[in-house]
């Protein structure tokens, strides 16, 4: 992104706030004017002052009481305006910093799961915090300071020009000079300055992913080896830093440099032009003045160009992440689905993830209210596909799908979603109170319908042994709690929310035998009245389901009863084969210890 680009998309940025910006920035441009008066009347008081030397007499009050009335309102003015700039655009940055933060956070939380996939979540927050961080430093530092410095700068060359058009063109040349400069240090260092934040990124997802995996860490002895692979990253970070540091530095060599070179060549200048008769020393007094303003303008221009070529990078990851755009979103009119019943209807769905293979293709089945269906197949058939495609994590290239006789995307996302419960393989867990996470379904449950959730869920007793109880908090991801205490308050979360279609995807897969009893107990509970979809790859967990689909390059190839299915000899009789002999060959070789004599 150019910078002209890049600017105007940090000022739409603004929001609800852009007026008070528009306000500040017409403050910006009168602060700016005024500024310019104190050089110009400065010169005019010592002109007044040579003027009266020269006659030989007193300066009269009428030679100088208007010029120092006018330069204290000036100043007056300035310092007003100063302030008030200052404290509007502090509130600004700030309530915008953290609109920008909600509003992103917003955006991430409504991205496809594929895209979470690809990017790491360290990732995700280091470019929310700096991204947030970066608007408000350029606005607060843009409306508090840099713009009357460029606005100075455009306004004070022509003005510089109209005084005197000998020392104005002096003052544009080392302008121009500058700007030369400026403008190829710029080119060497935006591309560098991309690469310390690749490094930045990296940096960022390292010690995230190693926080948020400590116990792997530990028990593998990883602490040194991690350690020493985020100093190498942040080795890198510094190796890539320094030469765009070292860049700017030779800018702010020249920018003070300018200074001296500017002052000297307005006194070397105006002195030969006050010989030839073709300026007052008032002239060279106001033009010192205004070299002495334009360089420190100028230094501040230049300190804004520095900062936003090292916050480039940053602004265009967060600008990336903004601009990705949701896979599903809500039609225009999309309407509340209210309370279905759990009739489903697949109608030659297809969906192709890379549209080389479908993921799903034509798919086509009708699940009647209350019904258990067991979907199975080997890895990549398409199961999870298909009931993604069921609470609109993807929508369906072709083919339509229904929900008591409504097209899922006539409706919104929120009363599709709100209807369909899911209890994943692994609990998922917010580092909150038990409490807390039971009401992510169902905010306004109340105590009753809690205790009643778990206890359908068998999950009382262990909270029950608890101190703080409901208050207790679970921990990261659920880690103060065991692998089958998470699932049964997974499982607790779903019938408190007490949607009419269920998904189990894999509820009890990673589970001891003791403790799958107790969660398939609970699972039978959740289950009832509802329409169930149940992913399994074991096969014995599902003996009872009405029907079950089996999947294969993404299509249903049989489908059936277990007993049915076994009958018929197919794809599912092979894999219950291979499973239940594998089951009985280990067993089988199973050798009993003989005790000691």
């Amino acid at each position: 992104m150019n910078f002209i680009k890049l600017y105007g998309r940090v000022f739409t940025m603004l929001g609800p706030e852009q007026r008070l910006g528009t306000f500040l920035a017409l403050a910006n441009i009168l602060l700016a004017v005024a500024q310019f008066a104190e050089p110009i009347l400065f010169g005019k008081i010592v002109d007044a002052l040579v003027t009266a030397q020269a006659e030989k007499r007193v300066p009269s009050t009428n030679d100088l009481l208007t010029l120092l009335i006018a330069w204290a309102a000036f100043g007056l003015f300035t310092i007003a305006a100063g302030v008030t700039l200052a404290l509007h655009a502090d509130r600004l940055a700030h309530r915008r910093r953290l609109g920008i933060v909600t509003n992103y956070f917003e955006h991430v939380l409504q991205l496809p799961l594929a895209y979470h996939g690809g990017t790491h979540s360290g990732r995700l927050m280091k470019v929310m915090l700096q991204g947030a961080d970066t608007l408000w430093g350029l606005w607060l530092s843009f409306f508090r300071d840099h713009f009357a410095a460029f606005i100075a700068m455009i306004v004070l060359l022509p003005i510089a020009v109209y005084l005197n058009w000998r020392l104005g063109s002096l003052l544009v040349g080392l302008l121009i000079v500058f700007a030369i400069l400026t403008s190829y240090v710029l080119r060497r260092t935006e591309k560098l300055q991309l690469g310390v934040e690749r490094y930045q990124s990296d940096l960022a997802e390292r010690t995230s992913d190693a926080l948020g995996n400590i116990a792997l860490i530990q028990s593998f002895t990883r602490a040194d080896a991690e350690v020493r692979d985020v100093r190498n990253v942040a080795n890198k970070v510094l190796a890539a830093q320094l030469p765009v540091l070292s860049w700017w530095a030779v800018v702010s060599v020249l920018t003070r440099a300018a200074t001296t070179i500017t002052i000297l060549s307005i006194f070397l200048v105006g002195t030969w032009l006050h010989i030839q008769g073709l300026v007052t020393i008032g002239e060279i007094v106001t033009f010192v003045n205004i070299a002495g303003m334009f360089v420190g303008k100028l230094e501040q221009a230049v300190a804004f160009t520095n900062r936003l070529v090292l916050d480039a990078p940053r602004l265009k990851e967060f600008f990336d992440v903004l601009d990705a755009a949701p896979a599903v979103r809500d039609k225009p009119g999309a309407t509340d689905l209210g309370h279905p019943k759990g009739l489903v209807e697949f109608e030659e769905v297809s969906l192709s993830y890379d549209g080389k293979r479908a993921a799903v293709s034509d798919l086509s089945f009708r699940v009647e209210p209350g019904e258990t269906i067991a979907v199975v197949g080997e890895t990549g058939a398409g199961k999870s596909t298909a009931l993604a495609i069921l609470h609109r994590a993807f929508d369906p290239q072709h083919g339509t799908v229904k929900i008591d006789g409504h097209d899922i995307r006539d409706v919104t996302l929120v009363s599709l979603r709100r209807n369909i419960g899911v209890v994943f393989q692994e609990a998922l867990l917010f580092n909150r109170s038990i409490e807390d996470n039971l009401k992510i379904g169902r905010p306004n449950a109340t105590q009753d319908e809690i205790m009643m959730a778990l206890e359908r869920a068998q999950a009382t007793e262990f909270i029950q042994r608890t101190p703080e109880g409901l208050q207790a908090n679970v921990g990261e991801r659920g880690r103060a709690l065991s692998g089958g205490e998470r699932q049964r308050l997974a499982i607790a979360r779903a019938l408190l929310k007490d949607p009419p279609i269920l998904i189990l995807d894999e509820a009890t897969s990673a589970l001891d035998a003791t403790t799958e009893t107790k969660v398939k107990a609970a699972l039978d509970e959740v289950m009832k009245g509802r329409t169930t979809f149940v992913i399994a790859h074991r096969l014995a967990t599902i003996r009872n389901a009405d029907r079950i689909f089996v999947f294969h390059e993404g299509k249903i190839v049989e489908q059936g009863s277990f007993d049915e299915l076994v009958k018929l000899d197919g794809r599912f009789a092979s894999l219950a084969r291979a499973q239940f002999m594998v089951a009985e060959t280990a067993k089988a070789e199973a050798v009993p210890v003989k005790r000691a004599d």
